[in-house]
């Protein structure tokens, strides 16, 4: 899996290899995480949002980004799924570096809390 792009804290788009010679392109949301939305309520959501997609977009490029656990999300228009980066000596998961930074919060479904108070 090839990164191609950060979205927000909690999307990226990402080129898969389904078949030998074969790749597509598809947006990948991170399974039980939320982070703030960039188009948010108010000028801390819009902050922290941008700090949340600044790390995520660090955190894919500090190693390998492997997939794993995947589903279509509800609407089928992307993939949802847990994420590992594996480095040289370890491999952490995407989603709980996000959460100990404060970058997001847990989501188990349904409808998400606000960011604004």
């Amino acid at each position: 899996m090839t990164p191609v792009r950060v979205v927000d804290g909690d999307t990226f788009e990402a080129r898969l290899r389904i078949w030998f010679g074969q790749d597509v392109v598809t947006l990948v949301r991170l399974r039980n995480i939320d982070a703030p939305e960039l188009k948010s309520r108010c000028d801390a959501e819009a902050k922290l949002a941008v700090e949340a997609r600044t790390t995520l977009e660090e955190i894919l490029l500090s190693g390998a980004v492997v997939l794993h656990d995947l589903s279509l999300d509800k609407y089928a228009g992307r993939v949802v799924a847990s994420a590992r980066i594996v480095a040289r000596d370890h491999a952490d998961d995407v989603g709980e570096l996000m959460l100990a930074g404060g970058y997001a919060r847990p989501y188990g479904g349904g409808r998400r809390q606000g960011w604004c108070g």
